[in-house]
C-alpha cells in the first residue's frame, strides 16, 4: 500500500517545518514578497494518483481473493466428485471383470461387442413391450366395444321381448275371438242347414201341390220346376193359373 508523499522542496530537499516559506506570520521580514512555488499542487496530484492506485490495488486484491475462494470451492467440489467417481469405479470394477469372463467364455472377442449385444436385446425388449402394450390396448378397446355391442343388443332383445309379449296378448285375444266366431259360425251353419232343409221341404211340397193342381186344371203348365214362386201362385189360383179372359179365380179341389 502506498503512503502519503512527504512534501519536497523545489530544489530537492525536504522542507523544514520552520522554514521562511511556511504559512506562519511574516513578522520581521524586510524583503519584498514573492510568488509561492508550484510544489504543493504537484504534491496533491501525486497524492490523488497514489490514492487511486491504492484503491485499485485493494479492489484487485479483493477480486483475486474472491476468485481464489471460488476456485478453492470448485476444487473441493471436484475432489468430492473425483472421490465419488473413484468409489463408483471401484464398485463397478466387478462388472468389468464379469464382462471379461463373459468374453473369455463366449463367442465375443471384445467387451464392447457384449455391450452392443446387450443394447440390441434391450431395444428388442422395448419393441416387444411396446407391441404388447399396443396389443393390450387393442384388446381393451375390443372389450369396450363388445360391452357396448352387448348392451345395445340387450336393449334390442328387451324391446323385442316386449313386442313379443304384446303380440302374444293380441294373439290370445284373437284366438279367443276365433273361438267365439267359430261357435257363431257353427250356429249360423246349423241354422242355415235347418233353413235349407226347411226350404227344400217347402219346395218339394209346393212342387207336389203344383203338380196336383196342374192335373186338376188339365192345362199344360209352362212354369219351371225350379220356379217355386210361380208354382205357389198357381196353387193359390194366382194370375198365372187363370184362363184367358177370366176375371174369377179358378176353383179346384184338393181331393
Amino acid at each position: 500500500m502506498g503512503s502519503l508523499a512527504t512534501p519536497v522542496h523545489p530544489q530537492g530537499g525536504q522542507r523544514p517545518c520552520g522554514s521562511p516559506t511556511s504559512l506562519g506570520p511574516r513578522e520581521g521580514r524586510t524583503h519584498a514578497p514573492r510568488a509561492s512555488p508550484p510544489w504543493p499542487q504537484e504534491n496533491d496530484q501525486k497524492r490523488i494518483r497514489a490514492l487511486k492506485k491504492a484503491n485499485k490495488e485493494r479492489e484487485l486484491k479483493k477480486q483475486c481473493t474472491r476468485e481464489l475462494a471460488k476456485a478453492k470451492q470448485e476444487m473441493a467440489a471436484l475432489r468430492l466428485e473425483h472421490q465419488r467417481l473413484s468409489a463408483k469405479l471401484q464398485e463397478y470394477s466387478i462388472f468389468n471383470k464379469y464382462l471379461e469372463k463373459v468374453v473369455e467364455n463366449s463367442e465375443f472377442e471384445e467387451i464392447h461387442e457384449v455391450i452392443a449385444r446387450y443394447k440390441t436385446l434391450v431395444s428388442m425388449h422395448q419393441d416387444l413391450m411396446q407391441s404388447a402394450q399396443e396389443g393390450q390396448e387393442k384388446v381393451e378397446r375390443a372389450k369396450a366395444q363388445l360391452a357396448r355391442y352387448k348392451e345395445e343388443k340387450d336393449d334390442e332383445i328387451l324391446q323385442h321381448n316386449n313386442e313379443l309379449a304384446r303380440l302374444q296378448m293380441r294373439f290370445d285375444r284373437a284366438r279367443s275371438d276365433v273361438i267365439i266366431w267359430e261357435s257363431r259360425w257353427a250356429h249360423i251353419q246349423n241354422t242355415a242347414a235347418k233353413k235349407t232343409l226347411l226350404l227344400g221341404t217347402i219346395k218339394m211340397a209346393t212342387l207336389n201341390l203344383f203338380q196336383i193342381v196342374s192335373k186338376q186344371l188339365k192345362e199344360a203348365s209352362l212354369v219351371s220346376l225350379e220356379d217355386t214362386h210361380k208354382q205357389l201362385d198357381t196353387v193359390r189360383g194366382g194370375p198365372s193359373a187363370r184362363p184367358a179372359g177370366s176375371t174369377e179365380p179358378r176353383r179346384f179341389s184338393m181331393g
